[in-house]
């Protein structure tokens, strides 16, 4: 078999050999390719022209191991809905990096590989709705301008998965600039090695942040960074209205990048409490606490440092404190930012604050959908006939337009601010289940036609507007294992 151009390693192993086990992906009876991202893998220099599909499949499935693979699931620990265990990669095997031509370096990761020793009872294996789900959602998000992992391929495994129904089996490659999590950390921690933790944020550092190597206190300034860095991530998600929906802290990546596209969804009409995961009973990864629990996140990684932002417990506590103490503050000033894009403020002005929760209050009370209000903003389009013709919202409206005008006479270049940060289209709940429904029964037409909507959602045209309907059923996530 031709290799299409992978280039193996796998500087992970490197660690001490706790934060993993190497283990081969399971067999697979008859795999086959459901879809392969073309455009990605020219991005990290892969060319599959001269492979058949069947050599394809068995790449992607795990039974083809190419040279350089040095297959490991990592071992990691969590707080999951606030309660801590340990966990670790219990169906998915990392590869290795693959160094792109750019000479960057991207994980390659099977998900839903089989068990590892990390699967506490679980099959180790995935359906195929789940990882559709997640390449359509990641790839979005890519096409959003949002940090995240990304999907190369998806392959059926030619063998049924037993949860509440036979479904059918499938893999997903996942690809991501690591998969160093929070979790990792909290691992380390859990076992109260220091030199562990030490091994696991050097490795980190020269990974992702060579930065804070210039700094007198490496561990403080690796904190500081991936709180700015976290903070940053949900505030995108705040800007598009998606909800994770499972933010635990080994759902935390290091690299800054969205992971794991279980029950996340997009929300429809602004709601700030909106749930949709099925075991989210208590609203803790609502949409509006997705910054707390960023902060929440941030402050366990914290705990994991503080043997290394100084020897004094006492001192390290209050170092790392002082970051934490300003977390809050930084998200108010990156969401006004943000903000201030979508509703194309140009410059600061003390009244935007209160103009700004005066709109989410009002598309709260009549239920405006998140995406397309401030469309319609943004392309001074909104629709007669509706609850936008109150007079509580013309007068907000009249408002707001002064306002635009104070920060500059160009209004064109607002209406460019708003239409760069204002999406047309987002996966919208009830066409990804339509898509996916479809995709089950064998049909992969509208899924790849909703993957080509969303891989421009700020372009508006024919192809958009069966994507711009809001859904108004109510609806449930699930997280596919």
């Amino acid at each position: 078999m031709k290799n299409p151009g992978f280039k193996f390693k796998q500087t992970y192993a490197h660690l001490p050999g706790v934060f993993f086990t190497r283990v081969p992906p399971v067999r697979v009876q008859q795999p086959e390719v459901v879809l392969l991202n073309h455009q990605l893998a020219l991005t990290l220099g892969l060319d599959f022209s001269e492979n058949t599909a069947d050599e394809i499949a068995s790449i992607f499935s795990g039974n083809t191991l190419l040279e350089g693979c040095d297959p490991i699931a990592q071992a990691y620990a969590g707080h999951q809905f606030g309660h801590f265990t340990n966990l670790g990669d219990g169906r998915a095997v990392l590869l290795g990096e693959q160094e792109t031509p750019q000479a960057s370096t991207f994980d390659i990761q099977l998900k839903g590989s089989g068990r590892t020793p990390y699967s506490r009872g679980g099959d180790g294996r995935a359906a195929l709705g789940p990882m559709l789900r997640e390449y359509l959602i990641s790839e979005a998000m890519h096409g959003l301008g949002i940090e995240t992992t990304r999907s190369l391929a998806v392959v059926s495994t030619g063998e049924d998965v037993f949860r509440e129904t036979p479904l059918r089996g499938a893999i997903l490659t996942r690809i991501a600039r690591s998969h160093i999590r929070v979790g990792n950390f909290q691992y380390a921690a859990a076992h109260r090695n220091v030199d562990w933790i030490r091994a696991l944020m050097d490795f980190t550092i020269e990974k992702h942040y060579p930065e804070v190597n210039a700094s007198g206190n490496a561990a403080l300034a690796l904190l500081d960074a991936l709180m700015e860095k976290q903070i940053k991530l949900v505030v995108q998600w705040m800007r598009v209205g998606f909800i994770h929906g499972v933010m635990n802290t080994d759902n935390v990546a290091l690299s800054g990048e969205t992971i794991d596209y279980g029950p996340c969804a997009f929300m429809d009409a602004y709601d700030p409490s909106t749930v949709f995961s099925s075991i989210d009973h208590a609203g803790r990864y609502a949409f509006s606490n997705q910054p707390v629990i960023a902060q929440w996140n941030i402050a366990r990684f914290a705990e994991t440092l503080l043997p290394l932002i100084d020897p004094d417990s006492d001192k390290a506590l209050s170092l790392a404190g002082e970051v934490m103490s300003r977390a809050d503050r930084f998200y108010r000033d990156e969401w006004l930012h943000m903000m201030r894009t979508k509703l194309g403020l140009r410059d600061e002005q003390p009244e935007d604050e209160a103009l700004i929760r005066e709109l989410l209050d009002w598309m709260k009370d009549v239920q405006a959908d998140y995406t397309n209000t401030f469309l319609g903003l943004s392309r001074d389009s909104l629709p007669e006939a509706t609850a936008c013709t109150d007079p509580k919202f013309k007068e907000w409206r009249q408002r707001w337009s002064l306002r635009r005008q104070k920060g500059s006479a160009d209004t064109g270049l607002s209406d460019c601010l708003m239409q760069r940060n204002n999406p047309c289209v987002i996966p919208r709940n009830h066409k990804v289940e339509e898509a996916l429904a479809a995709a089950n029964a064998g049909d992969l037409n509208p899924f790849n036609q909703m993957l080509q909507v969303l891989e421009d959602p700020y372009q508006e045209n024919e192809s958009s507007a069966p994507y711009q309907e809001s859904g108004r059923e109510p609806y449930q996530t699930f997280c596919g294992t």
